[in-house]
């Protein structure tokens, strides 16, 4: 059963990833480059206590959103369904769901008591008659109600695609304000879907490239309140912060942590060379990797920690290159047309992700380490700073419109291209960064 369904998205790949033989009911079907989503079902939870009637409407809402904003899913509407779901553990009447074209089923059941909110919840393969995988339950804080939803959207996912969810993730970003001449710009933290936003700085000063630790418990970035960039690093619990060390005279920037999360690569200029380095957040010892008269930077580390992605002048132009975690020959990557810049390395290991210049367009792209399969995902007037989703199925960017009004917004697009979509912010937002799923 879960072989025929684990073909859900591995189906989409366009990366050469092994497929599963295909002979079970639940597919989908690409035609001439269209992916038809699979449709699903996921009734009102079930209220099982007086105060939860509108916790079950909401969490099936979240979790109906999750899964159609994948591009992946079709829900099939409340006002076509044949059975209601009134009793969890009733006998599910799969003639019913079948009849309309529901092949995967979510049912679940809501308590409250007191402060604290209980879900159960199933996932069957209507077509099949079965269920996948066993039932289970989790309980929060009734303010938590909307983790635990997509904390269920993600197990939901990982049963039909076989691939980890999203969705119970945070997204660190610049919230911008004002005109373009004159932009307030604050760092701010959200859930990955635009919801729940917290501000963890003021706008006094300019701060850019926010960078989530491996565990999501600290965030990097660059401030101008010195009036030279300088590298913070922040707490997100306690949202207490401090400078790293570094020269008097000289700008540090696009700082990215090691998969240690003890250790940060970021880009320093002194005498007008720029070169990348390393810094151990305890000790203060750091070591420079690069050496050369062009501008080496925008560094990011493989999951492994072995090797690091980095942009360069070298060759003439802005290009891409891999060398070793602790320096050494780098090998250019990237060969196309244009300026390649900001890569940063899949969490899967299997891709980079960019930025590429060209006949004055921007795009998001992606391509294999050895330079080949490079596919550009969206092209607009500026598109820029991608993110990975900690799945590496999907990634987030910056889009930026035109003229003397243009406002900087966030987009999503997965690794295929065909699910380009913005992201809710209450303001102008640029350089997201993703986070790891939550524990």
């Amino acid at each position: 059963m879960m072989r025929h369904l684990a073909t859900l998205l591995l189906c989409l790949s366009l990366f050469g990833l092994p497929a599963f033989a295909q002979n079970g009911p639940l597919r989908i079907e690409i035609t001439e480059g269209v992916i038809e989503p699979l449709p699903y079902a996921v009734p009102n939870f079930v209220a099982e206590s007086g105060a939860a009637g509108e916790y079950g409407a909401n969490i099936a809402r979240v979790i109906a959103d999750d899964l159609t904003g994948t591009g992946l899913f079709r829900e099939i509407p409340a006002s076509a369904y044949i059975s209601q779901i009134s009793d969890f553990a009733a006998p599910v009447q799969y003639a019913d769901w079948k009849a309309i074209n529901a092949q995967a089923l979510v049912t679940g059941a809501v308590n409250v008591s007191g402060n604290t909110l209980t879900v159960k919840f199933r996932v069957y393969d209507v077509f099949s008659g079965a269920e996948l995988g066993s039932g289970l339950q989790l309980a929060g804080t009734v303010d938590g109600w909307r983790r635990i939803a997509h904390k269920v959207a993600d197990t939901v996912y990982s049963r039909i695609t076989g691939e980890g969810g999203y969705f119970d993730s945070r997204v660190v970003f610049v919230s911008e304000t004002g005109p373009k001449d004159d932009r307030k710009k604050r760092l701010a933290i959200m859930d990955y879907d635009g919801a729940n936003v917290q501000y963890l700085t003021g706008s006094e000063a300019i701060v850019l490239a926010p960078r989530f630790s491996p565990n999501g418990d600290r965030v990097l970035y660059t401030s101008y309140e010195t009036g030279f960039p300088r590298i913070y690093v922040l707490d997100v619990g306690n949202v207490q912060r401090r400078v790293l060390q570094q020269q008097d005279g000289t700008m540090s920037f696009a700082p990215r942590f090691a998969p240690n999360g003890q250790t940060v690569v970021y880009s320093l200029t002194q005498g007008g060379n720029t070169d990348i380095y390393t810094l151990d957040i305890a000790s203060g010892a750091g070591s420079r990797l690069t050496d050369a008269p062009s501008i080496e930077t925008a560094p990011s580390y493989s999951p492994d920690g072995t090797q690091i992605v980095f942009e360069s002048d070298r060759s003439g132009s802005q290009q891409l290159y891999v060398m070793p975690a602790g320096g050494g020959e780098a090998r250019r990557i990237s060969f196309g047309q244009g300026r390649y810049g900001t890569p940063v390395w899949s969490p899967r290991g299997d891709l980079v992700a960019f930025t590429k210049q060209n006949n004055g367009r921007f795009h998001i792209g992606v391509m294999r380490l050895d330079g080949s399969e490079e596919r550009l995902l969206t092209a607009s007037f500026l598109d820029e700073g991608p993110t990975w989703a900690p799945n590496g199925r999907v990634l987030m960017f910056t889009r930026e419109t035109q003229g003397a009004g243009g406002r900087a917004s966030l987009y999503s697009v997965d690794i295929s291209g065909r699910n380009l979509k913005p992201v809710r912010t209450p303001e102008g937002a640029s350089d997201p960064s993703w986070s790891p799923l939550q524990n």
